[in-house]
């Protein structure tokens, strides 16, 4: 079943997948598919959103030469790839 239709920036943060930076890119890769979403929504410790990576992000770190399947979502946050909130 896919995620309902949300309205407001409130309802996005309450009902999308929420994960932190320590996360591997495998294990956000499962995430995603399995929640059927192309975002997740990046926290810090007090659960508090400090930004989002899309899947499309995500695929071109994982297709390069220094991805590993230890890859942390950090480790992604701190190349090449932005984020936004």
């Amino acid at each position: 079943m896919a995620p309902a239709l949300v309205t407001g920036a409130e309802d996005v943060d309450a009902s999308w997948p929420r994960v932190r930076d320590d996360m591997t890119v495998e294990v956000a890769l499962s995430v995603m598919a399995g929640a059927r979403v192309e975002y997740l929504l990046l926290c810090d410790g007090d659960d508090q959103r400090t930004g989002s990576i899309t899947r499309s992000e995500l695929a071109v770190h994982r297709g390069s030469s220094t991805y590993t399947d230890r890859t942390r979502l950090r480790d992604v946050l701190a190349g090449p790839f932005s984020f936004s909130l």
